[in-house]
């Protein structure tokens, strides 16, 4: 039975991959700033998740970490993150580097060390949670979405340094996803229709379908898979042309 870790796992979109990893056959470590929040997952998750207290930006944290458990992990799952919305001309040096430490630096500190061990075991999967934002900017989230953004060239980089050490490497990018830190946005009924009248799939996503991607990716199915972006987000950041209308009376343009 082979080890997961699960940064930020303690509610939230990382709580949801915790509970499909041990579903999927993981012991899971579920790793989170907040030790409450970590060890009632862990709870749950009974026999086959272990909690601790672990602060991505900080390499002596996430050492101790790895050290705790009994063999390299064969997959870890970079999900902790976080968010300061407001303009980027209002934003506060201290605000970027926060959001960069957690969301950036976080993923490499992390992902560094378990390809350190799981190079030396043959190999593991590690999968990065990036976002919709990472792809196409959004309003008033400048440090998330740049985190998100550079986390997908991060992935590239660690998938091709470290495919000889038997490490693949993929990133999910959720959407608009009911879950975690969204919650308090779509609290709004009409910030909720709005946004899910956005999506060509016409629903918002579940933690649960983030969940199902990362484990896909982490699984023999997705074996020759790595350095890719998997983006769960019911069609959204393929959208742009649509609603955008034409004349009916137009049935074709051009010469021939």
């Amino acid at each position: 039975m082979s080890w997961a870790v699960v940064t930020g796992a303690g509610r939230g979109i990382g709580a949801v991959i915790a509970r499909h990893a041990v579903k999927e056959g993981y012991r899971v470590a579920v790793w989170d700033v907040d030790r409450a929040a970590a060890d009632a997952v862990a709870a749950e998750l009974g026999d086959a998740a272990v909690a601790a207290t672990v602060d991505v930006g900080d390499e002596a944290s996430i050492e101790a970490g790895f050290a705790a458990l009994p063999e390299a992990p064969g997959l870890v799952v970079n999900n902790a993150g976080q968010v300061r919305f407001g303009p980027l001309l209002s934003l506060s040096a201290d605000d970027w580097t926060d959001v960069l430490t957690v969301n950036l630096t976080g993923t490499f500190l992390v992902s560094r060390a378990a390809a350190r061990r799981m190079g030396e075991a043959g190999g593991g999967a590690i999968v990065n949670i990036s976002s919709v934002n990472g792809i196409a900017a959004a309003p008033n989230a400048g440090a998330y979405t740049a985190t998100k953004a550079a986390i997908l060239m991060l992935t590239e980089q660690m998938a091709l340094e470290w495919a000889p050490l038997g490490i693949r490497v993929n990133a999910v990018a959720p959407g608009l996803i009911l879950a975690g830190m969204s919650d308090p946005i779509y609290a709004d009924p009409e910030i909720r229709e709005l946004r899910q009248g956005k999506v060509p799939l016409g629903s918002l996503g579940s933690a649960d379908d983030v969940a199902a991607a990362v484990l896909f990716l982490a699984s023999d199915k997705a074996g020759y898979v790595t350095a890719q972006t998997l983006a769960v987000d019911g069609g959204l950041t393929k959208a742009a042309m649509l609603g955008l209308s034409r004349p009916k009376s137009v049935d074709s343009v051009g010469d021939r």
